[in-house]
């Protein structure tokens, strides 16, 4: 039987307290997992102001586990009593992690994990004159507040963690590009991959676009062919699962991702 990922050597960009799952899964998978993350996740405190908003608000919607994980440390470590809100997480991932801290989730994507998704959904379409506060990192994607404003929400944003680029030496990875011994890197934001190529030299930079890259969402997949990337495939979801199949037939000839 051939191995999975037969030997592949594979970028994972990943925050680094976020990519053990993925890493241990290509592994396993017979793959070796390269770690070089292109994000940092740190906390960022609301003032109370907004945090007293926040918890007289109709919806809390969470964006990420990281809002999750940072909203708790911004309440003093436990979420507030929940039960009067309606809570609302982008994705499974998300609402896994909310069920986790306690809190029952109203509402959840039921295929497309990401804003789009979650504006489809029932419960968030009519939300006239309620207030959803939207649970996120700072600098986010508007299309969810905006589309909210559109149905006759009132917005307010607790933004509870910033992204950096981090400071780490990338001299292995240049080596890795320079001998050819990456196989495939993965991506799961478009500030991972602006922060990816910042963080490399231009001959490291152009090693790295005639390798295939695999990323989580068709906006990710745009900004990587406007990066100059030519073999992109788009995973069915963000979830890790999804995107170890999504490299498995990869390697395997098949096209169960949307190559591109």
């Amino acid at each position: 039987m051939t191995p999975a990922l037969q030997g592949a050597r594979i970028l994972v960009t990943r925050p680094a307290a976020q990519a053990n799952n993925l890493c241990n899964l290509i592994n396993q998978r017979d793959g070796l997992a390269i770690r070089f993350p292109t994000l940092e996740i740190v906390a960022a405190q609301p003032d109370s102001t907004i945090l007293a908003q926040a918890v007289a608000g109709d919806w809390l919607i969470f964006t990420s586990t990281n809002a999750v994980d940072f909203a708790i440390k911004a309440f003093g470590g436990k979420m507030p009593a929940l039960h009067k809100f309606g809570i609302a997480a982008v994705g499974q991932a998300t609402a896994n992690a909310l069920q986790q801290a306690g809190c029952p989730v109203d509402c959840v994507p039921a295929t497309e994990f990401n804003s789009e998704g979650l504006l489809a959904e029932p419960k968030l379409q009519d939300v006239a004159g309620k207030t959803c506060v939207i649970v996120r990192g700072v600098g986010g994607r508007e299309k969810l507040a905006e589309s909210l404003r559109n149905r006759g929400s009132k917005v307010i944003y607790l933004e509870v963690y910033s992204r950096r680029q981090p400071v780490i030496d990338n001299s292995e990875l240049r080596g890795h590009l320079t001998k050819h011994q990456l196989d495939a890197a993965i991506i799961t934001s478009v500030e991972a991959l602006q922060n990816l190529l910042a963080m490399l030299d231009d001959e490291s930079a152009a090693l790295l676009r005639a390798i295939p890259l695999v990323v989580v969402s068709e906006r990710v997949s745009d900004a990587a062919k406007q990066f100059g990337f030519k073999q992109i495939a788009v995973s069915k979801q963000p979830t890790d699962a999804a995107i170890l199949e999504t490299l498995t037939t990869l390697f395997n000839g098949e096209n169960s991702g949307r190559s591109n």
